[in-house]
C-alpha cells in the first residue's frame, strides 16, 4: 500500500470579509465576460516570463490523484511555428472536404472558419497543451494516470483564465486528428495532442462575432435551503 503524503497547514489560504468576496467574484465574473476567442492576432512579441507564468498558473490545477498528466509546450520560434501552420491546414482542408457533416459545417458558417489558418504564424506564441494519457516511474514502468482527460480540461481553462488576465487574447484551435503535434514538437508517444491554445495581442480593430453568453438563470441551479434563497429586490 502506498504510503500517503504528510500534511501541513495551509498558510496561503486568504480569508475575505464576505462583502470584499462578493466584490471580488463580481470583478472577476466582469473581466472574465471580457474574454473574446479571437482569429485575428498582432505579431507583436510578448515576453516569455509572462507566458510562463501563465502555464505555472495553469500547473496549479486539480487533477486526478495528483497526476497532474500534463504537459504545455510553448512555441515562439517562426520555423516551427511555420511546420504547425502546414501540418494544421492539411488536416483542416480534410475537415472541411471530407469529414465534417453538413449539420456541422452549418453551425460553423456564421462564425466564418475555414481551412485558412494564418493566425498560426502571425501571433507570437502557440501553446500546445498535451494529455499524458499515463505516466512513466523512474524505473521505466507504466504508472496509470486518473481521468487525465478532465484533469488537463480544468488546467487549459486556467490557462485561458490567466492568458486573458494577463492582457493577452486567445484562440482554442483543435485540428483534428493532431497526431502531427507529437512528430513536430518531439512529444513521447504516452502524451496525446489535446488542444492548441494560439495566444497574443489582438490585431488592431479586431472583429468578433456578434454573440452572446447563456444567462445565469439558463447554466445554473441552485438547490438550498428556503432561507438562503434570495429576496425580491436583492
Amino acid at each position: 500500500m502506498a504510503e500517503s503524503y504528510p500534511n501541513r497547514t495551509w498558510h496561503e489560504y486568504r480569508r475575505y470579509p464576505e462583502a470584499d468576496m462578493r466584490k471580488r467574484a463580481r470583478e472577476f465574473q466582469q473581466e472574465m465576460s471580457r474574454r473574446r476567442t479571437i482569429r485575428d492576432f498582432s505579431d507583436r512579441p510578448v515576453p516569455r516570463s509572462i507566458i510562463a507564468d501563465c502555464i505555472a498558473a495553469a500547473g496549479s490545477a486539480p487533477s486526478g490523484a495528483n497526476m497532474q498528466p500534463w504537459c504545455f509546450v510553448a512555441v515562439s520560434e517562426a520555423g516551427v511555428k511555420r511546420k504547425i501552420r502546414v501540418a494544421a491546414e492539411e488536416e483542416e482542408r480534410h475537415f472541411y472536404e471530407h469529414r465534417a457533416s453538413q449539420q456541422w459545417l452549418d453551425a460553423l458558417a456564421p462564425l466564418g472558419t475555414d481551412d485558412s489558418k494564418p493566425f498560426l504564424e502571425t501571433a507570437p506564441w502557440l501553446l500546445a497543451v498535451f494529455e499524458e494519457r499515463w505516466g512513466v516511474t523512474p524505473d521505466g514502468e507504466r504508472r496509470k494516470h486518473y481521468y487525465p482527460t478532465e484533469s488537463v480540461g480544468i488546467a487549459t481553462g486556467l490557462l485561458i483564465a490567466a492568458l486573458h488576465h494577463a492582457g493577452l487574447a486567445t484562440l482554442t484551435h483543435t485540428p483534428s486528428p493532431m497526431k502531427f503535434m507529437n512528430h513536430i514538437l518531439g512529444r513521447p508517444s504516452n502524451e496525446r495532442p489535446f488542444l492548441l491554445l494560439v495566444t497574443g495581442y489582438p490585431a488592431d480593430d479586431v472583429q468578433v462575432p456578434d454573440i452572446s453568453r447563456k444567462p445565469l438563470d439558463e447554466i445554473a441551479v441552485f438547490v438550498t435551503d428556503p432561507s438562503e434563497r434570495p429576496q425580491p429586490g436583492r
